[in-house]
């Protein structure tokens, strides 16, 4: 397939793939008749990288994956992975709180007081 028809197959435009090549991520074919062609192998990794982004992991993260996806080594996998959930463990807290400080100051702002409104004055405004 042409690298439109990789891009569309993995709902991804065609400078994400170029990008991914760039990074080392994805192989550049060699031209085929002037066209370079990809196989389900590169589209595989396409939608690999982007649910390991979806999921959090940086372009390095997903290096190091991709390289461990040749080998054996689950228990390196699942180090990647238990890290992977535990930075998204303190983000869930850190928006758990920022939302109830929102629930707060929206009360808060909702009750018609005069005065700065609470939620721009927390923000320093």
């Amino acid at each position: 397939m042409t690298i439109g028809r990789l891009a569309a197959a993995a709902g991804v435009g065609v400078e994400t793939v170029r990008f991914y090549q760039r990074r080392g991520l994805l192989q550049t074919p060699t031209r085929d008749g002037g066209i370079r062609r990809y196989g389900s192998e590169d589209l595989r990794r396409l939608r690999f990288i982007r649910q390991a982004q979806a999921a959090g992991f940086t372009l390095e993260e997903i290096r190091e994956l991709l390289a461990l996806d040749a080998g054996n080594d689950r228990a390196k996998v699942r180090a990647l992975a238990q890290g992977r959930i535990a930075a998204l463990d303190t983000k869930i807290a850190e928006l758990r709180r920022a939302q109830e400080s929102l629930r707060r100051l929206s009360a808060q702002c909702g009750q018609g007081k005069k005065g700065p409104c609470p939620i721009l004055a927390s923000f320093g405004i």
